[in-house]
This record gives C-alpha cells, sequence and structure tokens, in this order.
C-alpha cells in the first residue's frame, strides 16, 4: 500500500535528498559531495575539533578522514594537534575554505528561499520541518546554561510569552508578572538553561536565586516541535542539578491551570503543592521541592 506510514516516510526521504542536492555528485554545483561539503559546513560553523565533527555528523572515522583529507588536499582546511590532548586533532578552514563555505551558505539559503516563495503556506512547512528535525536530532540535543539576556535565550522567553498570551484567558502581559532580573537567573544567585538542536534553541528554563537557600523555577519552555521527547523533564533535572551546585537546598514554582501539561509535570516529578507565596496575578497552583 502507498499510503501506509512506511511507503509515507519513503515517500517523504525521496523528496528530501533529490530536493538537497544528496544524489548528485557535485553537491551544489560546487565540485565535491554532500559528505565533503557537511564536513566543512561543521568546521566553518565552529566545529573544529576532528571528534566533535565525527560525533556531530555521526560519520564513520575512516570515512570522516578521507573527507578531511580531500578538504585539506583542495587546501580547504589545515589539521594540526590539539593544544592540549596530544591524541585529537583540531581543523581549521583557510581563506580558500572561508571563501567555499561562504558560497555553500549563499547557494543554500537561496534555494531555502525559493523553496518557500513557491509553497503556499511557508509557515505550515516551516513548522513540518522542525517537527520533523526536531525527532530525527532528538538524541543530540544539548543543554547550555548561558546569559538570559542573549539572543537565544531572548527568542525562548519571547516565545514563552507569546504562547501564554495565546493560552490564558485573561492573555499574559510580563509587566504584571514577576519577571525575574537577568541578574537572578546568573550565577551565584541562579542559572539560566537553553536546550539547543544544531544550532536553535528549543527549550529553556531558569532558576531564579536570592542568595540564599531557596530559589524558584521560572520560565519552562518547550518548542511545540519538541514536545513529547521528554526534554521538559531533562530541563528540570538540569534546572536541579545547577541548583544543587549554587548551594540551593529548596526550590519553588508556580503555573496556571492553563498549562495542565506543566501541572502533571510537577505531580509526578515529586513536587508538593503548597500555598500561594507570591502576589503574581497568573498562577493559581504553587508547589515546591526540597532537592
Amino acid at each position: 500500500m502507498t499510503h501506509d506510514p512506511i511507503s509515507r516516510f519513503r515517500r517523504f526521504a525521496r523528496s528530501v535528498t533529490t530536493e538537497v542536492g544528496a544524489l548528485d555528485e557535485s553537491f551544489l554545483g560546487r565540485g565535491r559531495s554532500l559528505g565533503a561539503a557537511r564536513v566543512l559546513n561543521a568546521i566553518g560553523h565552529g566545529r573544529t575539533d576532528v571528534a566533535e565533527v565525527r560525533q556531530y555528523l555521526n560519520l564513520d572515522s575512516g570515512l570522516l578522514s578521507r573527507l578531511l583529507r580531500q578538504l585539506e588536499s583542495e587546501g580547504l582546511i589545515t589539521l594540526s594537534p590539539h593544544p592540549t590532548d596530544a591524541r585529537a586533532r583540531i581543523a581549521a578552514l583557510t581563506p580558500l575554505g572561508r571563501s567555499e563555505f561562504d558560497a555553500y551558505e549563499g547557494i543554500s539559503n537561496t534555494r531555502a528561499s525559493e523553496l518557500f516563495a513557491r509553497h503556499p503556506r511557508p509557515e505550515a512547512l516551516l513548522a513540518a520541518m522542525d517537527l520533523i528535525a526536531s525527532a530525527l536530532g532528538q538524541d543530540r540535543i544539548t543543554i547550555e546554561e548561558r546569559d538570559p539576556r542573549d539572543p537565544q535565550s531572548l527568542f525562548c522567553l519571547n516565545e514563552y510569552y507569546a504562547e501564554l498570551g495565546r493560552r490564558f484567558k485573561t492573555g499574559f502581559d510580563v509587566n504584571l508578572s514577576c519577571d525575574p532580573q537577568a541578574t537572578d537567573m546568573i550565577p551565584p544567585r541562579g542559572a539560566f538553561l537553553v536546550a539547543m538542536s544544531d544550532g536553535m534553541p528549543i527549550g529553556c528554563v531558569g532558576v531564579k536565586g536570592h542568595g540564599g537557600d531557596t530559589a524558584e523555577i521560572k520560565r519552562l519552555w518547550i518548542a511545540p516541535s519538541a514536545r513529547g521527547l521528554g526534554l521538559s523533564k531533562r530541563l528540570m533535572t538540569a534546572a536541579e542539578t545547577r541548583a544543587r551546585e549554587l548551594g540551593i537546598s529548596t526550590l519553588r514554582l508556580d503555573t496556571n491551570s492553563a498549562l495542565p501539561e506543566a501541572v502533571r509535570l510537577y505531580q509526578t516529578t515529586g513536587w508538593t503543592e503548597i500555598d500561594r507565596f507570591n502576589d503574581d496575578p497568573y498562577p493559581d497552583h504553587f508547589y515546591e521541592k526540597r532537592i
């Protein structure tokens, strides 16, 4: 049957390999395979440790060695010993390599723009792409500690505020909530954690500290494309670990009944419901957890 899940998946895979030029011996017309181009791309985006490149691209070590030698022979990269680890190697783009990297970036961006331009619902197409990318890359999602004022953090926070505005009957005005100061979510008082999927922020959580042994969990958010992958629990576990490292022994949080998935998460992960502990107008559930 042509409409069963396996057939639909394989149709999708064929469409992708054709669209991105994976079948061409000269990927994007630049004279080398997709594999070599992807290695060049990884290095150009800052993954200079050869072991990191291998892990990121999930390549066999022998294949990666051949692709690196090819790029080196073309004068696009240099390979050198790691300054502190004699077993490791560092790859870097040469000026010619940087030029070739920029050419790939330009062509790829143009092709993406052309695809969106010819589709009648580009936002729906992007949402589907985000969903698939999160599913395929779920084992490579990382959790990074960041300044809550950096662009990746602000993207998550703004998406979080927008979602609350859609889901709360009264809307959401961040100026009326107990919005933590950035310095309350930066060590030594607190921390802000962002879940990253191949350079894209897809979730966040903050630990709002007060300088004592009690702190609050704030701004837990997961991108719609990454929900159902267990990322909320991962972020909460990471937040608890970071809080303990900061000398915090008690965590509190609040939430709203309009977010039933959040209520379920807290009820099933060791949180105890307590009396209201702030005058924020939005929450109607309050929890505490000894860590």
